[in-house]
């Protein structure tokens, strides 16, 4: 490995970069290596990027379909929120969120419409923040202009379906100095917070091998995609296309780019049956890129491993799988949430002992709940009852929310940041350069630039200050 890395460096910088797949790369020791641009003068990291603090956030709201609408009801219930401006391309969806406005008491805002109505929204000198939710190929052009027009960005997941497109991201936050962060709400549920809380208090020991997966049959959705988009989309990308709601919490537990970093993934798929055939019957589809399942393996720089999963196309049940090895202990969220634990390691966190208790079970329920109350994350101490309230997945979204708000209003960095959009993200095209490439190794770019290990853990960014 270390004469993989010496290599990589000798050649960064000569390689001619290219955002289509499979192109603009090199092999070293047999691993596909893509190249890391330089910075450009001027430009400097956003590595814990802190802007002044704001009292009140003023938002606008780009894309009004499928998750849009319950956004805009999320940001009414949060304090110190002034909703500026509403943009779709259909003017009637506009009308509908106007009226989310109005039956929660807030004053109508300015409406946009049509191709070019966003453009006219991030303009505006009376935004600070453009919040993006429209589908998958908008998400780069519209977070990138709306940062050139001096706005922070919120963006749904994927933020990027490619790596000049998180390129263009990352560099377009460095230049501006804007915070460009992906709405991965995951990251923010109940179980993952809390088990992120014991993994940094050190309950599950050193912690070698996480799990995250999105599993979802979609074959029932398909329909509710604007113009069949996101079936398009899959037919014609094979990969890991959706990656971050696995890989988001995966990435926290091991402290990615604040103190380890992913090294390089290989990818494997299964053909595609159920895909094909769903694309024959919508699209008249006579192929089809992405497979039924698709497995990828990731190797970090600390020795450790990630699995990720894609599957929605098969009648399995909804599964995110996110599992924690550790030296000391394990979590497991889908189908059971649990843990298991060295019985030693319970007797020196305090945690009363039971009869039977050993590390090839899971703890009783009782001592999980006990567990998971003693261990709750600080954000969630902080919010859960009204996040449970006003909903949103359980309530993760609005715990998303509120930590952009309040982050923002705190001039505190954000808990995610464009490295981690660009990292979560690249995914995509990374596992089909692998699965092109007979499954070989793909290095998975730093896009920090050397600065993945100068940030002391990732607790630092989701504390409550």
């Amino acid at each position: 490995m270390r004469k993989f890395f010496l290599l990589l460096c000798a050649f960064a910088g000569a390689l001619l970069f290219s955002g289509c797949q499979s192109e603009g790369y090199k092999t070293i020791d047999g691993v596909i290596v893509f190249d890391t641009p330089a910075r450009e003068p001027g430009q400097k990291s956003v590595l814990g990027l802190k802007t002044a603090p704001m009292e009140t956030v003023r938002v606008g709201f780009i894309g009004l379909g499928m998750r849009g609408p319950g956004a805009v009801e999320r940001f009414t219930h949060l304090h110190g929120v002034d909703i500026k401006a509403l943009c779709d391309l259909y003017p009637e969806r506009v009308d509908s969120a106007q009226a989310i406005l109005a039956r929660r008491g807030f004053p109508a805002a300015e409406a946009y419409s049509g191709e070019e109505g966003w453009k006219q929204l991030c303009e505006r000198d009376d935004i600070d923040l453009v919040y993006i939710v429209t589908p998958w190929q908008k998400h780069v052009p519209m977070a990138v202009y709306a940062m050139e027009q001096g706005k922070h960005v919120a963006v749904e997941v994927p933020a990027a379906t490619s790596l000049d497109e998180c390129w263009q991201l990352v560099n377009t936050a460095e230049k501006t100095q804007r915070h460009c962060m992906m709405l991965e709400n995951c990251v923010y549920d109940f179980f993952e917070l809390t088990t992120l809380n014991m993994a940094k208090q050190g309950l599950f020991g050193d912690v070698l091998h996480v799990e995250g997966s999105y599993i979802h049959d979609l074959e029932a959705f398909w329909d509710y995609y604007e113009g069949n988009w996101r079936l398009d989309f899959n037919q014609k990308h094979r990969g890991d296309v959706y990656a971050t709601h696995g890989l988001g919490p995966a990435c926290q537990v091991l402290d990615i780019h604040r103190g380890d970093k992913m090294n390089y993934l290989v990818a494997v798929d299964t053909k595609s049956v159920n895909g094909l055939k769903q694309a024959e019957e919508k699209m008249g589809a006579t192929e089809f890129a992405n497979a039924d399942h698709t497995s990828t393996l990731i190797k970090t720089e600390k020795g450790r491993t990630i699995l990720l999963e894609h599957n929605v196309y098969t009648p399995r049940p909804y599964s995110r799988m996110y599992q924690v090895t550790g030296t000391k202990g394990f979590a497991n969220k889908y189908p059971i949430q649990g843990y298991a634990f060295d019985p030693e390691q319970l007797s020196e966190s305090g945690v009363p002992d039971h009869e039977n208790l050993s590390s090839h079970k899971f703890v009783p329920r009782e001592m999980r709940e006990a567990l998971m109350q003693r261990y709750k994350h600080p954000i969630a101490m902080e919010i859960e009852a009204k996040a449970k309230e006003v909903g949103g997945h359980g309530g993760m979204d609005f715990i998303m929310d509120y930590r952009l708000i309040y982050c923002l209003q705190h001039g505190l960095p954000l808990d995610q940041d464009v490295y981690d959009a660009a990292e979560w993200s690249c995914i995509g095209e990374l596992t089909a350069v692998s699965l092109e490439h007979n499954s070989a190794p793909v290095a998975v770019p730093d896009f920090t630039r050397g600065d993945w290990d100068k940030t002391d853990g990732y607790h630092h960014a989701m504390l409550v200050q």
